[in-house]
């Protein structure tokens, strides 16, 4: 199985944010994140975030159990 991530611990942030946000399709991804860089960061949604986050995926891969 293979799944998307953002760690906020790969940007700097005056909270020191640890949080991954993991999904399986990229627009589920970056939702959460933006829901997330908004509530917790005070980002807004902007197209420039949004492209930002996608550019910032990374893919997990899993291995089966």
């Amino acid at each position: 199985m293979i799944r998307k991530f953002i760690d906020c611990r790969d940007f700097p942030s005056e909270v020191n944010c640890t949080v991954a946000i993991f999904a399986d399709s990229e627009q589920e991804l970056i939702e959460a994140a933006v829901q997330h860089a908004i509530t917790v960061h005070g980002h807004e949604d902007t197209p420039e975030l949004r492209v930002h986050l996608m550019r910032a995926s990374k893919i997990e891969r899993r291995r089966a159990a």
